[in-house]
C-alpha cells in the first residue's frame, strides 16, 4: 500500500522500521532529537522519579532556555543554574538564556533536518517543517519518558495535503498566507491533521516564510506542518553550512555539512503518486493581500485595507518571538522605519529569534533603525508573547503583534484586545498609532477550494479491554459548551514556569482565564462536558493536571487539541470525544459555565454515552490508552 511523506519519515523513525505504518496507527517513535527549554525544570523530577539516573540516548537531548529569561529573579537564576549542572552531568547539548529561541536555534544548528523526525516540549514545533523536517510537539512526560529510554509513542494523524497554487504579490508574506489559511479555513478542517504543503507556489516561498507558515499550522489545528525539500531547501542548507564553516573557522559544522546535504541529493524521499490523502484544501497565492488576525482570535481575519478604516488606536506593538523575529523579518520592518520615530502612544517592543539573528542584524544596519525611531529592545528569546517579562499588556491595552498567538490574556491583562499581523504591519502601525497598511493593496477575494476525499472513523470490530479498565462511568456534569477553549483560557500563562506550584494550586486556578466562577460551580466527581477543539493552544502540561487535580473524574468534547489529549492521557486523566453530544448540549445551553444535575452515564462496552435517557455513540479506547489510564499515567506504565 502506497504512503505519504508522513507516514515514511515517520516509519524510518519507528522502533521496527521494517513495518509499514500508516495514519491512525500507533507506534513506537525513536525521535532524531527531543527538545526542552525553561520546562527542563520540571521535566527533571519526572526523569528521576521514574527511575531513570541517566540519559538513555545523550546525543538525542537538546536543552534550550528561552522562556522566561527576563527574570532576573534568584528563584529564576536557581532554576536556570540546575537545569545547566543536569546538562553538564548528562552531557546534553545546551544552550544558555539569551542565547535565542530553542526553535531557531534548532534551525540553525542543524537538528532540525530535512526528513527526519524530531520532538521538542513546546506547541511550536510544527516550524521545523519549513525545512522538510517532521517536527511535532510532545508534552513533559513525555520527553522525561524519552531522555530514559530513547522513544515514546504516537499515533500517526490523518493526513491533509494543501496546495499552493499562483505566487505572492510584492509586498505580500508567508504570515500573510498563514494568517489567510487560519482564517478562511476556520472551521478545523485540519484539526489534529499532520499538513503536507504541496503545489507550484512553494517555488515561490523563501525558507523563513515556510518557517513562519509551518509554525503557525499549530494555530490552525495542525500538529505537523511539513514542506518538501526543494531547491530552495538545499540552497538554504549550502549557505548555512558556509556561514558555520567561516565561523568555526574553516571546520565543518557536525550536523550542517556537504556530506549530508549531498545524501540528502542522493536519496530523496517523497510521497507515493497513489498516497492517501484523509483531506485536499488549496488556495491561490496570487489572491491573497495583507491580513490581520484578531481580535484575539486567529480564525478571524480582515484584510489591512479594510481594518485601516476602523481607525484601531494602539498602544503597543510587538516584533517578537518564534514565529517572526528572523533576520529577514526584521528588514522588513527596518525598512518601514527608516528616517522615522515610534508613534508617541505607542511603545514598540522588538526582539531577534537568536543572538545570531541580532548580530545580522546589527550587521546590515537594521538594528540601528530599530533604536533610532525608538523601539525598546529585548534579550533574544521569549517574553510578552506568552505575558513574561517587560512589555506586557494592562488592563484595556490594544496591540498589533507579529507574534503567533492573540488569545485573550496570554500577553498580560484579559481586556486587552491583540491583533496579529506581518512585520511589515507591526512596523507601519507602530508609527501611525494605528493599524494601518504598509502599502496600498486593494483587498480581493481569495481564491480557494475544499474537498473532503476520505472520512476516517474509528471502527474497530474486535473490541478488547483489559481487565483493570473500568468500562462503566457515570457522574454529574459541569458544562463549559464554548468552541476553541484554550489553554491560557484553563491554565494561565503566567503559572506555567513556577515549577513548585502544587497540585492543590494547580486546582484553584482551573479554567482561571476562561471563566473565575468555575471552581465555585464545579465539584470534585463531576463529569467535565466542553465545547469543540478543546485544550488549543500551548502544550503546557498544566491545562489537563489542574483539571485532574480539582477532581474532574472525566472530560467530554465535542473535539480536543491533540496536543492537550495527549497530555490528559498522559496523566492518566479520560478524554472522550462526542460530538453529537455536545452539539445538541450546545443547541440548549448558552451560559459560560453551568451545572447540569442529571448523570451522565458512559459504557464502553456499549460504546455509549447516555445523558437525558438519549444514547450517543462513544469511540473505542485502544488498549495501550486503558493502560495508561489505568495505571495514571505514563510514568507508572513505563515503570510496571
Amino acid at each position: 500500500m502506497s504512503q505519504n511523506l508522513i507516514e515514511k519519515i515517520t516509519q524510518n523513525f519507528t522502533t521496527n522500521k521494517n513495518e509499514k505504518v500508516y495514519s491512525g496507527d500507533y507506534v513506537q517513535v525513536q525521535p532524531h532529537y527531543i527538545m526542552t527549554h525553561d520546562n527542563t525544570g520540571a521535566i527533571i523530577p519526572k526523569f528521576k522519579n521514574m527511575g531513570f539516573t541517566k540519559i538513555a540516548q545523550k546525543d538525542q537531548v537538546v536543552c534550550a532556555l528561552d522562556h522566561n529569561i527576563q527574570d532576573k529573579s534568584i528563584g529564576n537564576k536557581q532554576k536556570y543554574q540546575n537545569i545547566e549542572k543536569f546538562c553538564d552531568l548528562h552531557n546534553i547539548d545546551f544552550y544558555r538564556a539569551g542565547t535565542g529561541i530553542g526553535h531557531q536555534i534548532m534551525c540553525e544548528e542543524g537538528y532540525a533536518w530535512p526528513n527526519t523526525f524530531v520532538v521538542a516540549s513546546d506547541s511550536h514545533t510544527n516550524m521545523y517543517g519549513g525545512l522538510g523536517c517532521l517536527g511535532t510537539p510532545v508534552v513533559r512526560t513525555d520527553a522525561a519518558v524519552i531522555w530514559g529510554t530513547g522513544h515514546t509513542w504516537w499515533q500517526i494523524p490523518p493526513v491533509a495535503k494543501v496546495e499552493f497554487i499562483g505566487k505572492l504579490l510584492p509586498g505580500v508574506t508567508g504570515k500573510d498566507v498563514i494568517i489567510a489559511l487560519c482564517g478562511y479555513f476556520n472551521q478545523d478542517e485540519v484539526l489534529n491533521y499532520a499538513i503536507e504543503f504541496c503545489g507550484e507556489g512553494i517555488s515561490e516561498l523563501a525558507i523563513h516564510d515556510r518557517m513562519t507558515i509551518a509554525n503557525m499550522t499549530t494555530e490552525w489545528g495542525a500538529l505537523v506542518g511539513l514542506f518538501p525539500i526543494d531547491s530552495n531547501t538545499i540552497s538554504w542548507l549550502c549557505k548555512r553550512a558556509d556561514f558555520l564553516q567561516k565561523k568555526l573557522n574553516g571546520k565543518l559544522h557536525s550536523r550542517i555539512s556537504p556530506e549530508r546535504i549531498n545524501e540528502l541529493l542522493k536519496k530523496p524521499l517523497t510521497s507515493d503518486s497513489k498516497a492517501i490523502y484523509h483531506k485536499y484544501l488549496q488556495i491561490d497565492l496570487s489572491t491573497i493581500t495583507p491580513h490581520v488576525s484578531g481580535p484575539n482570535s486567529v480564525k478571524v481575519m480582515t484584510s489591512v485595507a479594510d481594518l485601516e478604516k476602523r481607525n484601531i488606536q494602539i498602544n503597543k506593538a510587538y516584533l517578537v518571538s518564534c514565529v517572526n523575529s528572523r533576520v529577514e523579518d526584521l528588514a522588513q520592518a527596518a525598512h518601514l522605519l527608516q528616517k522615522q520615530k515610534i508613534h508617541s502612544d505607542v511603545k514598540f517592543y522588538v526582539s531577534a529569534a537568536s543572538e545570531e539573528v541580532q548580530q545580522e542584524s546589527i550587521r546590515c544596519g537594521d538594528w540601528q533603525v530599530f533604536l533610532d525611531a525608538g523601539a525598546y529592545i529585548l534579550p533574544p528569546g521569549c517574553g510578552p508573547c506568552i505575558g513574561l517579562g517587560e512589555g506586557i499588556l494592562e488592563e484595556n491595552e490594544v496591540a498589533i503583534s507579529a507574534t503567533n498567538r492573540n488569545f485573550k490574556g496570554r500577553m498580560g491583562a484579559k481586556s486587552a484586545n491583540v491583533y496579529l499581523s506581518s512585520p511589515a504591519v507591526v512596523a507601519a502601525s507602530a508609527v501611525a498609532g494605528k493599524i494601518v497598511s504598509p502599502q496600498k493593496i486593494k483587498a480581493r477575494p481569495v481564491i480557494q477550494a475544499f474537498s473532503e476525499t476520505i472520512t476516517t472513523t474509528n471502527i474497530v470490530e474486535n473490541r478488547e479491554f483489559i481487565d483493570r479498565f473500568p468500562k462503566k462511568y457515570q457522574g454529574k456534569s459541569v458544562l463549559c459548551l464554548q468552541n476553541n477553549i484554550n489553554t491560557d483560557g484553563i491554565y494561565p500563562g503566567k503559572y506555567t514556569y513556577i515549577d513548585h506550584f502544587s497540585p492543590q494550586q494547580q486546582a484553584e486556578v482551573a479554567m482561571e482565564n476562561y471563566d473565575v466562577r468555575f471552581t465555585k460551580i464545579a465539584r470534585r466527581g463531576d463529569i467535565l462536558i466542553c465545547g469543540f477543539n478543546f485544550g488549543t493552544g500551548s502544550s503546557r502540561e498544566q491545562a489537563a493536571t489542574a483539571l485532574k487535580y480539582f477532581g474532574i473524574q472525566m472530560l467530554i468534547a465535542g473535539s480536543f487539541s491533540q496536543t492537550f489529549k495527549r497530555n490528559a492521557i498522559n496523566n492518566g486523566f479520560l478524554v472522550v470525544e462526542a460530538p453529537q453530544l455536545v452539539r445538541d448540549l450546545q443547541e440548549k445551553h448558552t451560559e459560560t459555565t453551568i451545572r447540569l444535575e442529571t448523570n451522565v452515564e458512559i459504557d464502553f462496552a456499549k460504546s455509549s454515552i447516555v445523558v437525558n435517557n438519549k444514547k450517543y455513540l462513544l469511540e473505542y479506547l485502544p488498549k495501550i490508552i486503558q493502560e495508561l489510564i489505568v495505571d495514571d499515567g505514563i510514568q507508572n506504565w513505563i515503570c510496571r
